[in-house]
């Protein structure tokens, strides 16, 4: 297999539209997602950290547990393609800023929280506002970077979240403790909104979604309707692929923690650094994965099997997974779950086959469907592993059915997915 399609001197990056910002600005952006990101998966991972404490408060069996950590997933994953459509349309600046608001508010609201039911009142409002996350960052990725330099800063800004779920497993547990669960949602979802004054100020007022599509008349009605999305294959593959890499990825968010506690019978204090370590390993894995394909591509290397070579290996790595529900000991099992957490390889890559494959102007629209494709994986991780615990008193056949089915995510991107080209350039 040739995995290179002409020497370095005579490679020629495609011409894209890009925002015309200077480079410091830029990264300066990326670097406010990167943030955002981590606050985003901090207010995740802090039910996960508080789970054993809630759960006690509150009289949560196994089942109930289970419910509540998806009912994040079920806002959150029909609010996708609507918040992807308006990432290609309105300001980025504002719209970024009012639905990162919106999500500190139901974070910090949750310290009031008395019954379960308002529990899963408080996460839908925060999947509602954390929907923005992935399509409103990749859409200004798109719009700042060029297709061939996207893989680095793809992987930086989702990078956060990992980042996010490190500082939950040591910065939550010693909130929990001192605090108790109720303050810790109130710290940790307020103190968060000071973000919005860097974003405000570096972010550049005017730039929407639709300049990609500059060329068209403002007043053209085509760029403010919903746009009809036709049957495309490669959509089809990315969201295929995308459910499987995400119902491995939030089956380790929402289990990890409780698993620890439960299982290994470890301290809340303990479970939340041991919990952090594998986080961390997926998140440094992020920018690497990306920066490397990033060079083999500069170097001449076939962006379609460099990108889902990369993935392909990251995915593998993912069957660690199972001989750490086996081991005797919790280190072991610690080890081999940071050994699955290279499967963060393959995250930055994932999002460029996305910006690859879908029309400059329907980026948003696209990242919507597949994060939507995702997020029902982040339905259904958290209530099937629930299920199974509670029929096999095990969480082994829970973390061996995830590791299958991220392998299945392979068959997609290899044989649904085709060559990384704007899809307006494919038939339907």
């Amino acid at each position: 297999m040739n995995w290179r399609t002409s020497p370095k001197t005579d490679y020629v990056p495609p011409k894209e539209f890009v925002i015309p910002v200077s480079n410091s600005r830029r990264w300066w952006i990326v670097g406010l997602l990167f943030i955002a990101s981590m606050v985003n998966y901090l207010d995740r991972a802090t039910i996960s950290m508080a789970l054993p404490l809630i759960s006690k408060d509150l009289g949560l069996n196994p089942t109930s547990k289970g419910v509540l950590l998806s009912a994040f997933f079920w806002s959150y994953a029909l609010m996708q393609v609507p918040i992807g459509w308006c990432a290609d349309r309105f300001s980025l600046r504002w719209l970024y800023a009012g639905t990162f608001a919106f999500w500190c508010l139901a974070q910090g609201l949750t310290g009031f929280a008395g019954s379960l039911g308002v529990l899963i009142l408080f996460r839908i409002m925060l999947g509602i506002g954390e929907s923005i996350y992935l399509p409103g960052g990749t859409k200004i990725v798109s719009l700042l970077f060029r297709s061939h330099e996207r893989g680095l800063p793809c992987g930086v800004f989702d990078f956060g979240t990992r980042i996010g779920l490190v500082l939950g497993g040591i910065l939550v547990p010693w909130l929990l403790v001192l605090y108790g669960w109720r303050r810790t949602f109130l710290l940790v979802g307020f103190a968060a909104l000071f973000w919005l004054i860097p974003w405000l100020l570096v972010f550049p007022p005017r730039v929407r979604g639709n300049r990609a599509n500059s060329q068209a008349p403002a007043s053209d009605p085509s760029r403010r309707r919903f746009p009809a999305l036709t049957f495309n294959r490669d959509l089809l593959g990315i969201c295929l692929g995308f459910f499987c890499f995400d119902y491995y990825w939030y089956l380790l968010v929402t289990w990890l923690p409780d698993y620890l506690v439960t299982v290994r019978h470890l301290t809340v204090l303990r479970a939340g650094i041991y919990s952090a370590l594998p986080f961390f390993v997926f998140g440094v894995s992020e920018p690497i994965g990306g920066w490397v394909a990033d060079q083999l591509i500069r170097l001449g290397w076939n962006e379609t099997r460099t990108r889902k070579g990369i993935v392909t290996l990251a995915f593998l790595a993912g069957l660690f997974l199972i001989p750490a529900s086996h081991v005797e000991s919790a280190t072991s099992a610690i080890i081999f779950v940071i050994g699955a957490s290279l499967v963060g390889l393959a995250t930055g890559n994932l999002i460029v086959i996305l910006q690859c494959c879908a029309p400059p102007e329907e980026v948003g629209v696209w990242t919507g469907m597949e994060n939507f494709a995702g997020n029902i994986g982040g339905v259904l991780a958290p209530l099937l592993t629930g299920l199974l615990i509670t029929r096999t008193g095990s969480y082994a056949p829970a973390f061996a059915l995830a590791a299958l089915v991220l392998l299945a995510g392979l068959l997609a991107y290899w044989f649904i997915v085709g060559e990384l080209k704007p899809a307006s350039r494919h038939p339907h």
